[in-house]
């Protein structure tokens, strides 16, 4: 049975790595692999294939809404009309919201689209005998692992 679990990096690792030799694993069956870390920063555009859950358009698209209504009240009074002032009044109102957002997103809230919570670095795997498979997986979850699984 293999034992796979992920750790921050911390010194928990080296406690339940010495909790599992005394409960009867051997060192060379416990591999220890870190992870490399992305550090290339997230990116502020979706694609199709990848979306972060922040809309750049909500909010242009709001005040598209709001200033194609004003555009257009204000229109009756303009040589243009009605439906060239709401258009311009929607391209305007959606060009605002649209920068506003952006200038939200990529200055104010810099830090929120950073990682948040707990990063796995490190992978703990175990080779062990099955009736030994419980108890190493609690070893290592009383040892704050952030995630076990077992594969047969």
């Amino acid at each position: 049975m293999q034992i796979f679990s992920t750790f921050e990096h911390n010194i928990y690792i080296e406690m339940a790595v010495s909790t599992l030799e005394k409960k009867g694993v051997k060192r060379g069956d416990i591999y220890i692999v870190p992870l490399d870390n992305r550090m290339e920063e997230r990116t502020l555009f979706d694609n199709l294939h990848r979306s972060d859950g922040v809309s750049l358009f909500d909010i242009g698209a709001a005040l598209s809404t709001a200033f194609a209504v004003l555009g257009a009240s204000i229109g009756f009074k303009l040589a243009w009309g009605p439906i060239y002032g709401g258009l311009i009044g929607a391209f305007l109102g959606f060009v605002l919201g649209f920068v506003l957002r952006l200038i939200t997103e990529k200055v104010m809230k810099k830090k929120r689209r950073k990682l948040k919570g707990k990063h796995s670095e490190i992978i703990v795997i175990v080779d062990c005998k099955d009736d030994l498979g419980e108890t190493v997986e609690n070893i290592l979850f009383s040892h704050f692992a952030i995630g076990v699984a077992k594969v047969k």
